[in-house]
């Protein structure tokens, strides 16, 4: 018998991509369609703040189908439309041209939004955040050689954006408002290389900082006033305060949400059809028995294939461990796990040449790991983190024995 279900996925990420593509993929022949309020085709955003933002290229290889693709396997794509409301009862959704769309499951993939400070100065002219396509657009047009970025937030998106700015000859401040960047992420001992790192390329990092307002002239942002009265001049200024999740239409609907859309191992959300993906879904981890929200690329890459397999009521897949990646200046590193900043450390390397693996250990077992500069190691991290069993810090720390070996040690 024909599948006379209509499937609509809100949301022109990548999860929303991804997570069409699991549907086919999936055995799903029903009616698909994808909403996407960017006028883009869908595409993955870790470029914005890399090699994108440096260069202006890189875009064709970010797109995550090629147009045809959509029509080949039978997705109606439609972008450039805002979904504006969700109809549970009628199981519908309604879009800014007033568009009614019949659904008999609805996947929300309404990822994040850039926080905004509400700072007497924010809507002057050179007060950026970093989003979109365009986003990347403003602030490459914006960086030259001499020209005064100032960075509120010294978050990972704030100090690749500040590793962009040096390469291109910029003077550039990130301010940050705790002892450290990155601290609540990676406690002290890895957050020190992260602000080494900066100082050392040139960037003047001033923590323990709190910012009162953006001054401007003729209407544009010239510097950023702190509590002391002290003024950091600026031709551009970049809130990198993190994200909030889009849950709007969920709340709007009565779905239950906290930070983000909540739900179960499957994306299920408290409606039986309404399901969630991406950086805006709060879901349970079986790994750690807890929920847990991810905004970052791997999630939006892989969840859509757990999401999708609960929505064709199959067997749902385990969920992947939680995983990013970053790249500033010469470093690079990737982080697997989900460490806390209270865990121990221990290091396997040297942290001032910034060639090591960093893990972090709760009751002797690892939580997490990170390796800068170290390359193809993410799979033994994994297996060390997936056998919850105690290790031996100091082997864990030498060198010398072989990762591979320890994970199968333990």
């Amino acid at each position: 018998m024909p599948d006379s279900r209509t499937f609509v996925v809100v949301g022109g990420g990548l999860a929303g991509a991804k997570a069409v593509e699991a549907l086919r993929d999936g055995g799903f022949e029903g009616e698909l369609v994808l909403l996407g309020a960017e006028d883009h085709l869908p595409y993955e955003r870790p470029p914005l703040s890399k090699g994108y933002l440096k260069t202006g290229e890189g875009m064709d290889e970010a797109t995550v189908h090629p147009k045809d693709w959509y029509a080949e396997h039978h997705v109606t794509l439609r972008t450039g439309t805002r979904v504006t409301a969700v109809d549970r009862r009628a199981h519908e959704v309604e879009t800014d041209g007033g568009d009614r769309l019949h659904y008999d499951r609805l996947l929300l993939a309404t990822g994040s939004s850039p926080r905004t400070l509400p700072l007497p100065g924010s809507d002057l002219e050179g007060v950026l955040t970093l989003r979109t396509v365009e986003d990347s657009d403003r602030l490459r047009d914006g960086f030259a050689p001499g020209r005064r970025v100032v960075l509120i937030g010294g978050g990972w998106i704030g100090l690749e954006v500040a590793s962009a700015a040096r390469e291109a000859g910029c003077e550039v401040t990130v301010l940050e408002a705790l002892d450290l960047p990155l601290v609540r992420v990676l406690g002290p001992t890895v957050a020190q290389v992260f602000a080494d790192l900066h100082r050392q390329h040139g960037v003047d990092l001033r923590t323990e900082v709190k910012v009162d307002a953006i001054e401007g002239q003729d209407g544009r942002a010239s510097g950023v006033r702190l509590e002391d009265g002290t003024v950091v001049p600026a031709d551009i200024v970049v809130v990198g305060v993190g994200a909030a999740p889009n849950t709007g239409l969920a709340e709007s609907a009565g779905i239950e949400v906290d930070n983000g859309v909540l739900a179960d191992a499957g994306g299920r959300t408290s409606d039986p059809d309404v399901f969630v993906v991406g950086d805006v879904a709060n879901v349970e981890h079986p790994f750690y028995g807890h929920r847990v929200r991810v905004e970052h690329w791997a999630n939006a890459l892989n969840q859509p294939k757990v999401v999708a397999a609960a929505m064709l009521d199959q067997q749902v897949p385990e969920p992947e461990l939680p995983y990013f990646y970053t790249d500033q200046y010469d470093l690079g590193m990737e982080y697997v796990g989900l460490g806390s900043p209270d865990d121990d450390v221990v290091v396997r390397g040297d942290l001032g040449t910034r060639e090591f693996i960093a893990f972090w250990l709760r009751d002797g077992k690892v939580t997490a790991g990170m390796n800068v500069n170290v390359w193809d190691v993410v799979d033994d991290v994994k297996a060390l983190i997936t056998s919850r069993a105690e290790v031996d810090p100091g082997r864990l720390a030498d060198p010398d024995v072989p990762l591979g070996q320890l994970a199968a040690a333990t």
